[in-house]
């Protein structure tokens, strides 16, 4: 039995002994982080290759990248955890561009805007009863 005991403290000594790098989101290298200055949104495709996440209501693309080092199981570092938001106008040109730095994620503030609800306007009977009556079919086509 003690040889069992000792297996297993060797297999997690071993375990522990091997440094594993993980990537998550996009893999940048860093000359396309040195030069992120992109005009449209071709060109920014091109250059970065297909967003990590698209939001089709304020036409924004977003990039996530990270890098991390684990040693051990006590030992984990990041390299760099970036997050970079690209909105383009009607003729799909970049008109705002922020890079946020995740690395140091306490530092991190959340903002007050909100998405707009002009879609739907509900008095209070339609919130308290909104499921309730007949169900009405939309046309599918325009």
């Amino acid at each position: 039995m003690n040889i069992f005991y000792l297996l297993v403290v060797f297999i997690f000594f071993i375990s522990n002994c091997t440094q594993q790098t993980t990537y998550s989101g996009k893999i940048l290298e860093t000359n396309n982080l040195n030069n992120i200055n992109f005009e449209n949104k071709k060109s920014l495709v091109n250059k970065l290759g297909s967003p990590s996440y698209i939001d089709p209501i304020s036409n924004k693309f977003f990039y996530y990248s990270e890098k991390q080092q684990k040693k051990s199981i006590f030992n984990k570092k990041t390299h760099y955890s970036y997050v970079f938001v690209f909105e383009f106008d009607k003729e799909d040109k970049i008109v705002y561009s922020k890079v946020f730095d995740l690395t140091n994620r306490q530092n991190i503030n959340l903002i007050e805007e909100e998405t707009s609800s002009e879609i739907i306007k509900r008095g209070l009977l339609e919130k308290i009863f909104g499921g309730v009556g007949p169900q009405t079919e939309l046309p599918t086509t325009p």
